[in-house]
């Protein structure tokens, strides 16, 4: 199982959200690039990042230093936030990202999602945020009217590989993540699916790769210290 240490980015800072509330935020660094070096030098291979202002917009505020973390580090890249054109797509994999995550897009623009997954197959993942067994888009702000199941039933016929799926109710919370839902996606799935949300202790990390999940994101856990990545590797193995 490979583990995604996360960096959240917001005006160029390394931030945490509580359960997607905006207005709950944390910055933990303004130093974001630091933070990946962090990762690399722990042992990770691939970083998760999330550019939030551009969930929120549609626009690429922080592809900055989402470039400098690709050119800088061996890290494997992936980025979600606000990815709704092809030209936006082009732009990340130009920046030299491994993989771009849409979200809202593969929601509400089915010919968008087609289209990048013809043209850039495994470089293009899809972003299941789940709110009450329902998918949430825009930055977590709005509840659409797909159900989970439904929602990766026609993600897997079109033809997506990678599946990031965050349940809202356990992200930020240092509670656990939800067993029960990945133990059920798994069995139910042929899709690379990632866990997302309240992966928060040696033992949350131990059962999904018994899951034999693809992933495993660490996000405020590795901020707090709750989590020692290199130990954490070692688990994931």
């Amino acid at each position: 199982m490979i583990l995604f240490p996360a960096i959240d980015l917001f005006e160029k800072k390394a931030v945490r959200l509580y359960k997607g509330d905006y207005a709950n935020m944390t910055v933990y660094s303004e130093n974001p690039i630091e933070i990946a070096r962090d990762f690399e030098d722990k042992g990770c291979t691939h970083i998760h990042m999330v550019d939030l202002e551009g969930a929120k917009d549609g626009t690429t505020p922080n592809i900055s230093i989402v470039e400098q973390v690709a050119k800088e580090t061996s890290l494997f890249v992936e980025i979600g936030g606000g990815i709704r054109s092809m030209e936006t797509v082009a732009r990340y994999l130009q920046a030299g990202v491994s993989r771009v995550i849409l979200g809202t897009a593969a929601v509400n623009d089915e010919t968008f999602l087609r289209e990048a997954v013809a043209k850039y197959g495994d470089k293009i993942a899809v972003g299941a945020d789940v709110k009450d067994g329902y998918i949430a888009i825009k930055g977590w702000l709005e509840k659409s009217h797909l159900t989970l199941e439904g929602f990766l039933e026609k993600m897997q016929a079109i033809g997506v590989k990678n599946i990031i799926c965050t349940d809202i109710s356990k992200d930020g919370a240092m509670q656990g993540t939800n067993l029960a839902l990945y133990r059920q996606l798994s069995e139910k799935f042929r899709l690379d699916i990632t866990a997302s949300g309240g992966v928060s202790t040696m033992e949350d990390i131990r059962q999904l790769r018994k899951m034999d999940l693809y992933g495993a994101i660490i996000g405020k856990a590795y901020y707090t210290g709750a989590i020692d990545l290199a130990e954490a590797l070692e688990v994931a193995k």
